[in-house]
C-alpha cells in the first residue's frame, strides 16, 4: 500500500475534474435543477483567509450530493471586484486598480482550485468587466427610466479618510465600515434608489420563504414598518410642526418638541428666533457626528432650547417649548418629534436634564420618583377625553378625534431610507447620464453600454470630495443624445453594491450579449434553491438585491418575484483566543499553510466538523490533526475490502442507519454530526477482519461531498468504475433503520432519574419490572405509594408517587 500523500493526490483530481470539465452545469432544461449559491467573494490582496472555507465547503456538500441524486447543479463563483478596498490599496502602493484586481482574483482562484470545491468555473463572472457591468448600466437606466433613480442634494455620511460618501448601512459604530476613519455629516449632491417604494413587498413576500428567522427578523427590523399618525402641531410662528408618532395615546404627556438641529425652520422663521447663534452653533457641532453617534441610548442629551417660537399641543392648546437636539434626524420620520418624558427614556432623560415637566398618562409608573413608564399597557390618566381606557382604545379614539379635526393622519411609516447610490470615486462603475443645460439628465442609449472607466493618470481622491473622473475634461465633455447640445458627463460612480445586487442572475446566462439572461435560462435555473452567507449582509446586500429582483420582475425581465427561495448563514472561525482573526491580533491562520502540510480534505473535514455551522467556534490546530488521522485511518481501509457486492449482516443495520443519518444532516447543515456518524462506521469497520466492496463503496460515497481527493482516490485505487461523483446517492430501507432496542428515559414525578433499555415494542408491565429494580429509581420510589404510571411505548415512562 503506497503512502496517502495528499499534495499529489489532491493535484490530480483538481487536475482531471478540471480536464473533464465534472461539476459543469448544462442547459439541458429537461433535466431537474438545482442551484445553491455562495456570496461571490471581494478578491483582496491578502487572499483567503480560513473563514472563506467553511461557507463554501458546506454547500460544496449540497451540490456534490445532489449531482448524485440526478440534478442538473449550477454551483457558480465569481469576483465582487468594484469597491473602496482595492482603490485604497492601489493608493497606498501605487498601483492601477485594474492591475490590484487582476492579481488578486489569480491568487483567490488558485487558493480555491486548491480546497477542490466543485464550482463550475465556465460561468466565471467579474463585476469590472464591462461586459458585465453594460448589464449593471443598463439595469440603472431602468430605475432611473420609471424614476427610481433620483438625484438629491443631502447630508451624507462622510469618511474622512478614504474621502467617500457612505450609505448609513456602511458607518458601524459611527465610523468607516471599511477603513475605520471618523465620518462626518457633508452636504452633497448624490444618485439615490427609492427602494422604499418597496419596504412594503419586502416585509410581506418573506412570508413564503426560507430563510432562517433571525435573518428575516433582521430584514424586518432594518426596515422597521410602523402604523401610527402624523400630527401637527401649530407654533406661535405661524407655522405647522409635523411629527410622526406610533403612540398618539399619550399626546397630553407631550410636555415640549424637539426638532433636528437641521431643521428647515431654523432658516424659514430666522427672523423670529432671539438666539439664533446659539442654536447655529448646535448646529454645526452636531454635523460634525454620525448619526451612530446621535441617537446612541447611553450618551449624554445635549439641546438648545428656540427662544421665541413655541409650539402648541393640538390635544389641550397648551404651549409648549420648542427644543433642538442631535437625538433627532432629519433622515428619519419627519425631524420632529413630541417628547413624552413620562414614557419614552430618550424624552425622560432629556427632561430630567433640562427641568422640563413630566407628566404620566398611562398609568404605571411612579412620576413622583422619577420613574418613566414605557408601557404599551395600562389605564390612561390625565388624558382629559381618554382618561379610563387602555392603551389600544385610546389610540383609536384620540386618532379618530385628530383625523376629524383635521389635525393628523393615520400613516404606516419605515426607518428604512432611499438608498445612497452615488460614489465620489474611480474604482466604480460609471453612471450612464449626461447632464444637459436643456434637457437635463439624460440617459445614454444602449446601443453606447458600456460606458467604461476612462485610463486616469491620478485615480486618488481628490479634497474637495469630487471623483477623479471630475478632472478629465476630454471624457466629461460630450453631446446630449437627446438635443445634440453640448452636456457633460456623471462623474460619481456607483456603489460596490451595484454589482452584486444581480450577480446571480448572470450565472444563469454569463456569455449572452443581447441581455443580462435569456428568459429560457432564467426559466430553468432561477429562483437560486439555497444561499448561504454571512449574518452581516443580511439588512444590507439581501435587502438590495431582493429589491432590484423585485423591480425587474416588475418589469418583465426575470421570471420570479423573489431571488432566493432559501437563506442560512454561517458562524465564523475566531482565533484559538476566541478572538476575530486580525493580522493586530497575530491570530490568522492561512488555509494555504492548513493544505500544504495536512491537505485539503482535512481542512474541509476539520471546517465542518468544528462546531455548529451557524455559531461561531474557535480555531484548533489539535482538532485539525484529528481529522488527519481519521483520513489516514481512512486510507488503511483498502488493505481489508472483499469482493461482495452486498452488506454483511454484521454491518447491515449501522450502513443503512449511516446513510440515513448522513443524509439527513448534509441537509441541514449539521455536518458536524454526519461527520460523526462516518466516524462511528469506520470504528465499526476497523473492529471486523475485512469489509465487502459495497460497504466501501457507499463509505466513500458518503464521505465524498467531504472529502473528495481520498475519496476519489480511494475509489480507483480499488478498481471501480468510473468516478464517486458519476455514482448515484445510495439509499437506505427504512425497516432497517429502526431499533430493535431503545434506551428510555424514567420520570419520577416528572423529573428524569434513569434509563432503562428495553424493546422497542415492549409493554407497560415490561417497564415496571426494569425500572423497579434500578437503583437509581427505588431512591426515589421505596416507601412511597404509587399512585400513577405514564407509559407511551418507545418513548417515556413516568411514575408518579406520594
Amino acid at each position: 500500500m503506497q503512502d496517502y500523500l495528499h499534495l499529489e493526490i489532491e493535484k490530480k483530481w483538481q487536475d482531471i475534474w478540471d480536464e473533464k470539465e465534472t461539476f459543469k452545469a448544462y442547459n439541458d432544461y429537461t433535466k431537474p435543477k438545482y442551484y445553491p449559491l455562495v456570496e461571490f467573494p471581494y478578491p483582496s490582496g491578502q487572499g483567503l483567509h480560513v473563514g472563506h472555507p467553511r461557507p463554501y465547503t458546506a454547500l460544496d456538500i449540497v451540490a456534490r450530493k445532489r449531482r448524485m441524486e440526478g440534478y442538473n447543479v449550477l454551483y457558480p463563483m465569481g469576483w465582487d471586484a468594484f469597491g473602496l478596498p482595492t482603490e485604497n490599496y492601489a493608493i497606498k502602493n501605487k498601483i492601477h486598480p485594474a492591475v490590484v484586481t487582476e492579481q488578486n482574483i489569480k491568487r483567490f482562484k488558485g487558493q480555491l482550485k486548491s480546497l477542490g470545491l466543485s464550482f463550475d468555473w465556465s460561468r466565471e463572472i467579474n463585476s469590472t468587466d464591462p461586459k458585465y457591468y453594460k448589464w449593471t448600466q443598463w439595469i440603472f437606466l431602468k430605475l432611473f427610466e420609471k424614476g427610481l433613480a433620483y438625484k438629491k442634494e443631502m447630508d451624507i455620511n462622510w469618511c474622512t479618510s478614504c474621502k467617500v460618501g457612505l450609505a448609513n448601512e456602511e458607518v458601524v459604530g459611527g465610523v468607516c465600515e471599511r477603513c475605520g476613519g471618523a465620518v462626518i455629516k457633508k452636504a452633497k449632491s448624490q444618485w439615490m434608489l427609492k427602494i422604499t417604494e418597496y419596504a412594503e413587498r419586502l416585509i410581506n413576500d418573506l412570508d413564503d420563504l426560507d430563510y432562517i428567522e433571525r435573518v428575516k427578523t433582521q430584514q424586518k427590523n432594518w426596515i422597521g414598518r410602523s402604523e401610527g399618525m402624523e400630527v401637527d402641531f401649530r407654533t406661535t410662528s405661524g407655522d405647522n410642526l409635523r411629527v410622526y408618532t406610533t403612540r398618539p395615546d399619550t399626546i397630553y404627556g407631550a410636555t415640549y418638541m424637539v426638532l433636528s438641529p437641521e431643521h428647515p425652520m431654523l432658516e424659514e422663521r430666522a427672523n423670529l428666533i432671539e438666539n439664533l447663534d446659539a442654536l447655529q452653533a448646535y448646529r454645526d457641532e452636531a454635523r460634525r457626528k454620525s448619526d451612530f453617534e446621535r441617537t446612541e441610548l447611553n450618551k449624554e442629551k445635549t439641546g438648545v432650547e428656540i427662544k421665541g417660537i413655541r409650539a402648541v399641543n393640538p390635544a389641550n392648546d397648551e404651549e409648549i417649548p420648542i427644543w433642538i437636539s442631535d437625538y433627532v434626524l432629519m433622515s428619519y420620520g419627519t425631524g420632529a418629534i413630541m417628547a413624552v418624558p413620562a414614557h419614552d427614556s430618550r424624552d425622560w432623560e432629556f427632561a430630567k436634564k433640562f427641568e422640563l415637566p413630566i407628566i404620566e398618562v398611562v398609568q404605571g409608573g411612579d412620576v413622583q420618583e422619577a420613574v418613566y413608564t414605557d408601557t404599551d399597557k395600562g389605564i390612561m390618566v390625565n388624558s382629559d377625553i381618554l382618561n379610563g381606557l387602555n392603551v389600544q382604545e385610546a389610540i383609536e379614539k384620540i386618532s379618530d378625534y385628530l383625523t376629524d379635526k383635521g389635525l393628523g393622519e393615520r400613516k404606516v411609516n419605515y426607518k428604512l431610507r432611499d438608498w445612497v447610490f452615488s460614489r465620489q470615486r474611480y474604482w466604480g462603475e460609471p453612471i450612464p447620464l449626461v447632464n444637459c443645460p436643456t434637457c437635463g439628465w439624460v440617459a445614454l442609449p444602449e446601443s453606447e453600454l458600456p460606458l467604461t472607466l476612462p485610463e486616469v493618470e491620478s485615480y486618488e481622491p481628490t479634497d474637495n470630495g469630487e471623483s477623479p473622473l471630475a478632472a478629465m475634461d476630454e471624457w466629461i465633455e460630450t453631446t446630449c443624445p437627446k438635443c445634440g447640445g453640448p452636456a457633460h458627463r456623471e462623474t460619481d460612480t456607483m456603489p460596490q453594491w451595484a454589482g452584486s445586487s444581480w450577480y446571480f442572475l448572470r450565472y444563469c446566462d454569463p456569455d449572452n450579449d443581447d441581455i443580462f439572461a435569456s428568459m429560457e435560462a432564467l426559466n430553468y435555473w432561477m429562483p437560486v434553491d439555497w444561499y448561504n452567507g454571512g449574518m452581516e449582509h443580511t439588512t444590507l446586500h439581501l435587502l438590495y438585491s431582493r429589491f432590484w429582483h423585485k423591480f425587474l420582475f416588475d418589469i418583465g425581465v426575470v421570471n420570479t418575484k423573489e431571488p432566493y427561495m432559501k437563506r442560512t448563514s454561517h458562524g465564523m472561525i475566531m482565533g484559538e483566543n476566541n478572538e476575530k482573526m486580525s493580522k493586530s491580533r497575530g491570530n490568522v491562520v492561512n488555509p494555504d499553510d492548513i493544505i500544504q502540510e495536512f491537505g485539503a480534505d482535512t481542512l474541509r473535514l476539520y471546517e465542518m466538523f468544528i462546531g455548529d455551522f451557524e455559531k461561531s467556534v474557535p480555531w484548533s490546530d489539535n482538532s485539525v490533526k484529528g481529522c488527519r488521522r481519521f483520513l489516514d485511518r481512512i486510507w488503511t481501509l483498502q488493505e481489508n475490502v472483499t469482493d461482495d457486492a452486498g452488506y454483511s449482516k454484521t454491518l447491515e443495520v449501522a450502513m443503512h442507519k449511516a446513510i440515513k443519518k448522513v443524509s439527513e444532516d448534509y441537509e441541514n447543515l449539521k455536518f458536524n454530526t454526519a461527520i460523526a456518524t462516518l466516524m462511528a462506521l469506520l470504528n465499526d469497520f476497523k473492529k471486523q477482519t475485512a469489509i465487502t466492496e459495497g460497504e466501501m463503496k457507499t463509505f466513500l460515497i458518503l464521505l465524498n461531498p467531504v472529502a473528495p481527493h481520498i475519496t476519489e482516490e480511494l475509489w480507483q485505487v480499488l478498481g471501480y468504475d468510473n468516478m464517486v461523483a458519476d455514482q448515484t446517492w445510495p439509499a437506505y430501507d427504512e425497516a432497517k433503520v429502526i431499533d430493535d432496542v431503545i434506551e428510555m428515559a424514567v420520570q419520577v414525578n416528572g423529573k428524569v432519574r434513569s434509563t432503562i433499555t428495553l424493546a422497542i415494542d415492549a409493554t407497560q408491565v415490561m417497564a415496571h419490572e426494569l425500572a423497579f429494580v434500578d437503583e437509581k429509581v427505588l431512591q426515589f420510589t421505596e416507601g412511597k405509594r404509587v399512585v400513577k404510571e405514564i407509559y407511551i411505548p418507545g418513548k417515556i415512562y413516568n411514575i408518579v408517587v406520594k
